[in-house]
């Protein structure tokens, strides 16, 4: 796996929001996400809310409930789990 640095993919930390939606924009648009992501406030609230180390992807449900824990990261990332599991649970939520 290739990191940042090793790919050249640098930008400063970001200080304001605007700041961190930008960069969170160019990485969505690097990775051709196109599913809705929501953006931590720069106090990283949520991420204090559900850290663990190492971290992890997680998939939260409509009623606030963990519907998804990846493994520990960055290694045992594993994005196509993770969008299975987001399918999945889009299915779930489709009524027949």
């Amino acid at each position: 796996m290739l990191t940042n640095l090793q790919q050249q993919i640098l930008y400063a930390q970001p200080k304001t929001d605007e700041e961190r939606s930008a960069v969170a924009g160019a990485c969505m648009i690097d990775m051709q996400l196109e599913m809705p992501l929501l953006l931590d406030e720069m106090t990283n609230e949520v991420d204090s809310a559900y850290k663990a180390l190492p971290e992890r992807l997680y998939l939260i449900d409509a009623q606030g409930r963990i519907a998804f824990r990846g493994g520990p990261g960055p290694f045992q990332f594993d994005p196509g789990e993770w969008e299975r599991a987001i399918e999945a649970h889009l299915r779930l939520q489709v009524p027949e």
